[in-house]
């Protein structure tokens, strides 16, 4: 008895302020208790005590590879309403009745009121200032540690920018490009009630591995292509996505990817299909594959996926989704119709991602999320609390990670 009490005093003398008994877990044990929870729980556990910090921070690769998913994403809604840019999220692995949004506090809100969302990266984001363009935030918005980007030395006056934000595998590097379009002396013209821009460079930002590393933009000169004015569409494979502007003489629109590996700008071969050479398609990255969604009338669409990356024979009709009018579109709107026309091109919906249970999350009008289940070709309006009137949806898998670094302790 007396050596039962003297175990029972040691294990409760190892309760203290750092944690208690968590830390003294074995490592894989943390991992499958931590994955179980919501990235939104597992933030707020980060300011418990240092401790818990220090294991989540420590274990955060492989706690975030078991609780985070693609098919079960957090969403970020990028609102811009009324004044100042918000961002709030919801986390789709919740049960469905506890699902609502949650709104972000902006410490960088004060130098950068206004942003635009680059790309969304291993729990990363990439954020530009929409009124000044030169400015550039890397943000985690679940542990709210943020970086601001250098500004590139070589600016100009009268510019259009095309942005770019991943990372690649192989070498374990994020990069941010900056793709600038600008005119010289001469050297632009009005067509078509626009003007444009005939001169151009390619901007690239290696992101720091290590706290003593140097922040610094490199030219790789000229684009070889005029992309679309939005940001990369698509991350597969290591390589960034665009799509290219019709030239007056080239009305074909081109797939063009951009390796994060060794730089280099290469075309895509594109699926037999029509509308292609129009503007009603988009890219978007679906169960790690490479997709375009093309568009029709009266907002219906098609789905065509290329499964084995880089083969043209490999693309084949995935999806195709008819006609639907969400319930939330039917009420009136005090907004102008050109504020999401300007923003989407005047499209209806946008496809975001394949679900777990294999249904496709849509995005209607920046208003209302949908989803809709391909097998039995039925639609679903989800009713979340707390959502904003107008958003901009992003894909994101939420994570505690910065970069390759720990986080500050």
């Amino acid at each position: 008895m007396a050596q039962e009490n003297s175990f029972k005093k040691r294990k409760i003398t190892t309760v203290d302020d750092r944690g208690g008994l968590l830390e003294s877990l074995p490592g894989d044990i943390l991992t499958d208790i931590f994955s179980r929870l919501p990235i939104s729980s597992l933030a707020k556990l980060m300011f418990v005590c240092r401790s818990w910090r220090s294991i989540l921070t420590t274990q955060h690769g492989l706690i975030s590879s078991s609780c985070s998913s693609d098919k079960k994403p957090c969403l970020l809604l990028h609102c811009d309403s009324p004044i100042r840019n918000g961002l709030h999220f919801l986390d789709l692995s919740e049960e469905e009745k506890r699902i609502k949004t949650k709104k972000f506090t902006l410490r960088f809100a004060s130098s950068m009121p206004e942003f635009d969302v680059v790309g969304s990266c291993n729990g990363l984001l990439c954020l530009s200032d929409s009124l000044y363009n030169d400015s550039l935030y890397l943000y985690n918005p679940f542990t709210t540690n943020s970086l601001e980007l250098p500004e590139c030395s070589n600016k100009y006056h009268d510019q259009e920018l095309v942005f770019g934000f991943g990372f690649h595998q192989k070498t374990k590097e994020y990069k941010v490009v900056k793709i600038v379009y600008f005119r010289g002396s001469s050297s632009s013209y009005r067509g078509r009630g626009r003007i444009q821009y005939k001169q151009s460079e390619v901007q690239v930002l290696t992101l720091p591995t290590r706290r003593d590393q140097s922040l610094s933009w490199r030219s790789l000169g000229k684009a070889p292509y005029k992309f679309m004015k939005r940001p990369t569409e698509a991350l597969v494979n290591g390589r960034l996505h665009f799509v290219t502007r019709p030239r007056r003489h080239v009305p074909d629109r081109k797939f063009v990817s951009f390796d994060l590996e060794d730089e280099e700008f290469r075309e895509i071969p594109k699926p037999d299909c029509g509308g292609l050479n129009r503007i009603n398609h988009r890219l978007v990255n679906l169960k790690g594959c490479l997709s375009a969604v093309v568009y029709g009338n009266y907002g219906k669409l098609d789905i065509w996926v290329m499964k084995s990356y880089g083969v043209k024979e490999s693309w084949g009709k995935e999806y195709s989704i008819g006609t639907y009018v969400p319930k939330g579109l039917k009420q009136s709107s005090d907004r102008p119709m050109w504020i999401w026309k300007n923003a989407e091109n005047g499209k209806v919906v946008r496809v975001l991602c394949v679900l777990e249970n294999g249904e496709i999350l849509l995005e209607y009008k920046s208003r209302v999320l949908v989803s809709y289940d391909p097998k039995l070709g039925k639609f679903k309006d989800l009713v979340v609390q707390g959502m904003p009137n107008w958003f901009h949806t992003v894909v994101h898998v939420g994570t505690l990670s910065w970069l390759d670094t720990p986080l500050d302790l």
